[in-house]
């Protein structure tokens, strides 16, 4: 295996690679596709060849740099830190560096990566597992960040149980689209918010009803339930604990909105203190990817419960459409950069 490895790495020791990248904070206009060096992995790495990579909103927070606290914790407090923009990947390890045990040239693996859309990715070794068999590489490009979000929310933070009434708010999206299947695959009861052009989506995801935000507010509807996934709502947190049952759970995935400093993050970080002094469980979720949740997932796949649901797909030359589209609400479940001209 050394030599196999050295070998692949040398190979890439100059060659160069295309990447959707942005230099400095601005909109998601201005990601754009030049030509850069093939990354080499250090200590605990391996380098990809990408062949598909997820868009979630995490995507357009590290092009515009908003909100502004993110610049503070590692991103870049002028201009991104990684030009190159994307996380999810899905695609084929090429080389490995000194100390990773795990995986091999040639395996097939989903996971995140150091800058996704590009035509090769450096990832640690602790955020890749080895891709579903019966799943194309576009599937398994589009489910890291959105489906262990999803997982840790309804399985970690709720501990949703056959029988529960569930509400997931922002049904329609990446995380919420996985949250409805992972709470139905556990015997909820699920409620899914979303737009009535979206309704489709979430019924087939398993929602036994859909609730047009639009047209009707489901705070103001007179029941509650067992357990609240928001992702990605601005509701208020008083008026979420007015349809929770009294010892009910509600999780915060993210947050979106809000001002320049802190974004929508501020619900989920009052969440907790207002938990102090009520029986009702209120939790504000930041997500992080293992290769241990990243092989639940692929459980949950293999086993039928969960899909990918892509409703748009980009060449890497439209990476900048895909992350402006995402940002504007035109996609349904989610989008994917197909590196590779051939991906199913």
């Amino acid at each position: 295996m050394n030599t196999s490895t050295t070998a692949t790495s040398t190979q890439h020791d100059t060659a160069t690679m295309t990447a959707a990248i942005q230099r400095h904070y601005s909109g998601p206009e201005e990601i754009h596709v030049d030509t850069m060096a093939v990354p080499q992995p250090g200590t605990g790495e391996v380098l990809l060849e990408v062949h598909a990579a997820g868009v979630d909103r995490g995507v357009w927070h590290l092009a515009t740099g908003h909100p502004f606290v993110m610049r503070f914790i590692g991103f870049g407090l002028r201009h991104p830190k990684q030009p190159i923009m994307g996380t999810d990947v899905a695609g084929v390890v090429t080389a490995i560096g000194a100390g990773v045990t795990r995986l091999a040239v040639g395996d097939e693996v989903f996971g995140t990566a150091d800058g996704s859309f590009a035509s090769f990715a450096l990832a640690k070794e602790d955020r890749l597992a080895s891709k579903p068999a019966e799943v194309s590489m576009a599937d398994a490009g589009a489910m890291p960040v959105s489906a262990v979000a999803a997982l840790q929310a309804v399985e970690d933070a709720a501990n949703v149980r056959a029988g529960q009434r569930v509400l997931v708010l922002g049904a329609s999206g990446g995380v919420g689209s996985f949250a409805v299947q992972i709470a139905v695959a556990a015997g909820a009861h699920v409620t899914g918010v979303a737009s009535a052009a979206k309704a489709t989506l979430v019924t087939k995801m398993g929602a036994e009803r859909v609730i047009d935000y639009r047209t009707t507010d489901v705070t103001a509807l007179g029941e509650t339930f067992d357990v609240i996934i928001d992702a990605g709502s601005l509701t208020p947190l008083r008026r979420l604990r007015r349809i929770l049952s009294p010892t009910g759970t509600l999780v915060i995935v993210g947050g979106e909105g809000g001002g320049f400093l802190i974004g929508g993050a501020g619900r989920a970080l009052v969440a907790p203190l207002v938990s102090l002094f009520t029986k009702q469980r209120l939790r504000g979720l930041m997500s992080a990817t293992s290769a241990a949740r990243l092989r639940r997932v692929a459980a949950l796949v293999e086993s039928g419960a969960v899909r990918a649901a892509i409703s748009h797909r980009y060449p890497l030359d439209q990476a900048s459409e895909a992350v402006t589209d995402l940002a504007q609400g035109r996609i349904a479940g989610k989008a994917v950069v197909t590196v590779r001209a051939r991906v199913s």
